[in-house]
């Protein structure tokens, strides 16, 4: 069941299935820019700037339709919609036209430099800094599935002082699920002890629990013991959404409202289900920079980044997931520091943290299949 947007989408599949059937794909060659106060890329020769990076700069609320490609972006009554593949914007119900239009480039709906330099910033000029946003405010989220990596007779990674990564995965994924229960959150672990669980059945116990959000944690390690520091993952963008949903047409039931249609033809359910795993990956690389941004000021580690990977486990959830490795057992220093009940509380209340401005900027599709 796709709760509160099931309406939404039967009226969308109804008026739009011919462009459904016939996506067109916007992105071309893309390379890096220069860098910037935020990432920047090339696209066909035009720059681009991600959309939710800007206005989490600027304290901009935005909410991403992805059914209609829609981001509605709102601050101090002042509006601007704009849709992927278009080139003309609604600004405070004014129209205006772009040389290069709006694009989706890594799960990410993302604008050219023409409407940044000239819309966005002159309507938005006042920056406001990502913490102060990320600190305050409930958490809207109803359940979390908390994923402690390794376990049992799967040690993971060992440090050169002993330092078993399972025990580091799950002593953090205890104090997370303590602080988001203290918040009103839900949690589910897929493991609450040191007990071996296969990776399928850790994808099963993420899909069946209707959660929003699923995160795995994780700790690292590397032949070259200088290596060190804070790193999160999001399903690759080399994993094609398309086959994940046409398996999981075949093997979950999807029930929408009103679509009787819909339940009878598993060639719509995978265009449904290519659509919520497209979201999926976007909303995954929103709380995967969330978190790096709270992490950066609150431990005193290098923060690598935001990386894409084709983990089995990020690949079998059909909620938003991350996977965090926290650091790196193989560097002395990191092995002391994971060692650490205080370290490790300030890594669990950096994730809570993280995860705290994921869910005020993004709008979720909140998914259940059985």
């Amino acid at each position: 069941m796709l709760k509160h947007k099931e309406s939404l989408i039967v009226k969308f599949i109804l008026h739009s299935i011919p462009c459904i059937l016939f996506p067109f794909l916007l992105t071309g060659c893309a390379t890096v820019a220069p860098r910037s106060a935020i990432p920047a890329y090339s696209i066909n020769g035009v720059i681009y700037y991600p959309l939710v990076s800007l206005c989490d700069l600027r304290g901009v609320d935005i909410k991403y339709d992805t059914l209609i490609r829609t981001a509605y972006l709102n601050k101090d009554s002042k509006y601007v919609n704009l849709r992927a593949g278009d080139t003309l914007v609604l600004v405070n119900d004014s129209i205006m036209h772009l040389n290069s239009p709006v694009d989706i480039y890594r799960g990410t709906i993302v604008v050219p430099k023409q409407f940044k330099e000239q819309i966005f910033d002159i309507l938005f000029p006042q920056a406001i800094s990502a913490h102060h946003r990320q600190s305050r405010g409930k958490i809207n989220l109803r359940k979390v599935v908390i994923d402690s990596g390794h376990g049992g007779n799967d040690p993971g990674a060992i440090g050169k002082n002993g330092l078993r990564e399972k025990d580091v995965n799950l002593d953090i994924a205890r104090r997370l699920s303590d602080l988001l229960r203290a918040e009103g959150v839900h949690t589910v672990l897929t493991r609450s002890s040191d007990r071996f669980i296969p990776l399928s059945a850790r994808v099963n116990i993420a899909n069946k629990s209707g959660a929003d959000l699923f995160i795995s944690i994780h700790s690292n390690a590397n032949r070259s013991r200088s290596l060190s520091g804070f790193e999160v993952y999001y399903v690759a963008p080399s994993i094609s959404d398309s086959k994940r949903a046409y398996m999981t047409a075949r093997s979950a039931s999807l029930s929408l409202k009103d679509a009787v249609f819909a339940s009878n033809s598993q060639d719509l359910q995978a265009i449904i289900w290519d659509m919520i795993y497209t979201n999926s990956r976007a909303e995954s690389i929103g709380l995967a920079h969330s978190l790096c941004r709270v992490m950066d000021s609150s431990i005193d580690a290098n923060i690598l980044g935001v990386k894409g990977a084709r983990f089995q486990v990020l690949k079998g959830v059909r909620t938003p997931g991350i996977l965090i490795e926290v650091g790196f057992v193989s560097n002395l220093n990191e092995e002391k520091l994971l060692r650490s009940s205080a370290y490790r509380q300030k890594l669990a209340e950096g994730i809570l943290e993280g995860i705290r401005g994921y869910s005020q900027d993004m709008n979720l599709v909140e998914v259940s299949a059985r």
